[in-house]
């Protein structure tokens, strides 16, 4: 590449700031030594100009967090897991310090929380244990920026998102010699929607085939999850989970609540898919005897009233519902969490005034991230470090004008095209944001070949969207993606598909 020059009125171009720290952690009485590159890395961006200086122009920086196991033989033949969280807006603090990093945050779950100050404490369950680590924050996220004089949202949208994000894993894999390593994808929520845009991108765009994707609360089918008139799928899809939260809170009619959750879960999901569908479909052909039939099904097993369910012409929908349910007791369930609870200024109101699950998990994230990063890492940045901006009020999704988002396709391609690519999936029973059953349903709609469905697992755990807060569902997936990675590494045996209630 020529060798950039300026004039006297020009900026120095910018560089790549990193800071590198040696850190240990002991797990299960054994010392695992690490190494952590913390810092901004400068995308670079192709133009007509190829050749010049202006032909490969800085555009952007991206933060990142990257951790390498010591005393590695050949760091090329070891597994590297690329993370990422989603909003779309959100940074990737969620995974880094919820679940995968050597660290985790100390905040107490569901009705025992701690007060602050917060702290880190040693995560035992480190996925650092069989894969080195790289989280990533995309633009907008983070520490993470346009260039001045670059339009500041020019990577907010579903394509040019994935294709930035997609460049920093191309350049990182090539600057830190990781071609030979086999390598994953972890993302959580809308980060699960660019998981599956990336498996299909990288593996068409840059050649790069991965040997796993893992997707945590995901979301592939936009048509799953909104509550547009007309779309009856999420009603029936979220029912499940509406019925996981009625039962964790004690609000289902005896004979139910005696009944163990995944016991009723099943009694749920084949109503759902049976008569409740059925009742949906014919809309206003649907007789006064059968309407009034459903309604009381559905309020048994929401534990909404009779008349409620009535007056929602039997289409619930989850705002209402976070609402709804404990109205009597003046108290509000969270939407990334049902297990949570909250109180507004009007018990009178349709909607909650914020989430409670996520005023329970912000603080303790946010303060202890900031920390970390300046006094145990040693990156010095006095910008604010974005843990979840409001870049989902105006994403764009031009691609996909006049039709719902929809990346199952291209995960079923990039799977038909690598046979090779497993997929873990975890799902939360209380997570009322990308519903544990809606993922299902889109699973079970990729059109798969039958011998490729092997390449699906499914876990499920106790908890909400964050499942991770729950320290036993903590425990549990951190096992699994251990399990997961171990097995997917090439020369290890392979697993038969799974679907496992944790």
């Amino acid at each position: 590449m020529p060798e950039e020059t300026k004039t006297p009125d020009q900026k120095p171009a910018p560089q790549d700031q990193l800071s590198i720290t040696q850190h240990s952690i002991r797990i299960a009485g054994r010392e695992l030594r690490y190494r952590v590159t913390c810092g901004t890395m400068v995308l670079r961006e192709e133009s007509e100009k190829e050749g010049t200086a202006e032909g490969h122009k800085p555009r952007a920086t991206v933060f990142f967090v990257a951790y390498t196991k010591d005393d590695t033989t050949d760091p090329g033949q070891r597994p590297i897991t690329f993370s990422f969280n989603g909003g779309p807006g959100s940074s990737s603090v969620w995974l880094h310090l919820g679940l995968l990093g050597p660290k985790r945050v100390e905040m107490g779950d569901a009705g025992a929380l701690t007060p602050p100050p917060y702290r880190l404490v040693d995560n035992e369950h480190t996925l650092l244990e069989v894969s080195d680590l790289v989280f990533i924050d995309p633009v907008g996220t983070g520490y993470s920026r346009m260039l001045e004089g670059e339009k500041t949202r020019e990577y907010h949208g579903f394509k040019r998102d994935l294709e930035s994000v997609g460049e920093f894993i191309r350049l990182y894999t090539h600057r830190y010699g990781r071609w030979a390593s086999p390598k994953y994808l972890i993302g959580e929520s809308y980060g699960t929607t660019r998981a599956a845009g990336l498996s299909g991108y990288l593996q068409e765009r840059h050649g790069m085939y991965l040997n796993g994707i893992m997707l945590v609360s995901s979301i592939l089918d936009f048509s799953t999850a909104r509550f547009n008139p007309g779309n009856d799928l999420p009603h029936i899809l979220f029912l499940p989970t509406f019925s996981a939260t009625a039962w964790y809170h004690r609000k289902l009619p005896r004979d139910l609540q005696q009944k163990p959750l995944e016991a009723l879960l099943k009694e749920v999901e084949a109503f759902a898919l049976g008569e409740y569908t059925l009742a949906l479909m014919q809309g206003s052909k649907l007789p006064a005897t059968e309407q009034k039939r459903i309604a009381q099904q559905l309020a048994r097993y929401t534990g909404l009233s009779e008349a409620y369910v009535q007056a929602c012409n039997l289409r619930l929908e989850i705002m209402r519902f976070t609402k709804e349910l404990l109205r009597a007791e003046r108290k509000t369930v969270g939407r990334l969490d049902s297990r949570f609870t909250g109180t507004d200024r009007d018990a009178a109101g349709a909607t909650f005034e914020y989430d409670p699950s996520y005023a329970a998990i912000q603080g303790p994230y946010t303060a202890t991230l900031n920390q970390y990063v300046r006094q145990e890492l040693g990156f010095q940045s006095d910008l604010p470090y974005e843990i979840l901006s409001n870049l989902y009020t105006n994403w764009s999704y031009k691609e996909f004008e006049n039709q719902y988002l929809n990346v199952a396709e291209t995960l079923r391609k990039a799977i038909s095209m690598n046979p090779f690519l497993q997929v873990y999936v975890g799902s939360g029973y209380y997570d009322l944001a990308t519903p544990y059953f809606a993922t299902d349903y889109t699973l079970n709609h990729l059109s798969l070949e039958p011998h490729l469905q092997k390449n699906l697992q499914v876990h499920y755990y106790p908890a909400g969207h964050m499942m991770y807060v729950h320290l036993p569902s903590l425990a549990q997936q951190a096992a699994d993606l251990k399990k997961f990675i171990q097995r997917t590494i090439p020369g290890q045996p392979k697993r038969k598909a799974s679907r496992s209630k944790t």
